[in-house]
């Protein structure tokens, strides 16, 4: 990790394809010992649920639709996606100097998942709640994040009490790493135990996304 990381604080200042195919033997080096690291989390995340597959995402930036033209990202992520139809959400570790964090959730749901979500939680957010309460998930995440709609969304009551939740279009959590601890000996570990953490979370968006606003099954 410290070679990925120092390779990236070096990238952040030299953004070029210069200086990136100066370094590409380094990088290449890099990418092997990376590629090592998320497959081992995903051999063991695969003893404890269904995945559907590992995405190791590359380094290179599609800049044609971008204002930012640097063509590197200065960061190394790989995604584990669940067993769909059944099995909902997705894993994400990020490597970066000063900003590596294992995340999850619901990034981008489409239009029918995100009024699913929304109308069980109309309905009930004494599920939902629970969990994201529970000491655990706060131990490990603090709080449900992602992106909201700035007001009640159409069909919804502004005045309901569960409308904070109501109001989201994403449905993230996040646990941040320092330096220190990306490069500490426990890093793997406490990496899949995060991981895990986000299990009832998942499971209890599975079942609503899985069955319809009268608890029958979808599938």
């Amino acid at each position: 990790m410290k070679k990925a990381l120092e390779f990236l604080r070096q990238l952040n200042e030299n953004n070029t394809r210069e200086w990136f195919a100066a370094h590409k033997s380094e990088y290449d080096a890099i990418v092997k010992e990376n590629k090592a690291f998320f497959t081992q989390i995903y051999h063991e995340l695969q003893e404890h649920d269904q995945l559907k597959g590992i995405h190791i995402f590359r380094i290179y930036r599609d800049v044609r639709f971008s204002k930012d033209q640097t063509p590197y990202k200065t960061n190394f992520g790989a995604g584990y996606s669940r067993a769909k139809p059944m099995l909902r959400g997705g894993y994400y570790i990020q490597l970066e100097p000063g900003n590596s964090f294992v995340g999850g959730g619901f990034w981008g749901p489409d239009a029918k998942d995100l009024l699913r979500i929304r109308k069980e939680f109309e309905i009930s957010s004494t599920e939902i709640e629970k969990i994201i309460s529970d000491k655990t998930f706060i131990k490990y995440f603090g709080e449900l994040k992602g992106d909201s709609v700035k007001t009640a969304p159409r069909g919804f009551d502004k005045n309901h009490p569960a409308i904070d939740l109501i109001r989201k279009k994403q449905f993230l959590v996040m646990r941040k790493f320092t330096d220190k601890e990306v490069l500490s000996d426990n890093f793997q570990k406490e990496a899949l135990q995060t991981l895990l953490a986000m299990r009832p979370f998942f499971d209890y968006m599975s079942e609503v996304l899985t069955t319809d606003m009268n608890g029958q099954p979808l599938f």
